[in-house]
């Protein structure tokens, strides 16, 4: 089982930058960054494999990049031109069983970072 520890969120104007770091125990072929905004269903962000092959939800695309760390075991998550549809409570995922991965492929979670932007 691999532990992980998100930081980095905060609180941002539309428009702003943030970004996540999510430490890791070890290391798993995928990892990802995933959301869930209240009410709503938690979704795929970005993921990245060993390799460095990455992949973006649409609505990020072109505003958010993933990458990692290997020598640190540590994944990051750059977001830019953050908009209001961007709040949600952010997790980071490992050892998951494909990539991009659901929710449902995943098997170890951080504790998950607030990101609000108003």
């Amino acid at each position: 089982q691999v532990q992980l520890v998100e930081s980095g969120g905060g609180s941002v104007q539309a428009g702003g930058s943030l970004r996540l770091s999510c430490t890791a125990s070890g290391n798993t072929v995928c990892m990802g960054w995933f959301r869930q905004a209240p009410g709503k269903e938690r979704e795929g962000v970005a993921s990245i494999v060993r390799d460095g092959l990455t992949s973006y939800a649409d609505s990020v695309k072109g505003r958010f990049t993933i990458s990692k760390d290997n020598a640190k075991n540590t994944l990051y998550l750059q977001m830019n031109s953050l908009k209001p549809e961007d709040t949600a409570m952010y997790y980071c995922a490992a050892d998951c069983r494909s990539c991009p991965p659901r929710p449902r492929d995943c098997v170890d979670w951080g504790q998950g970072t607030q990101v609000t932007v108003s």
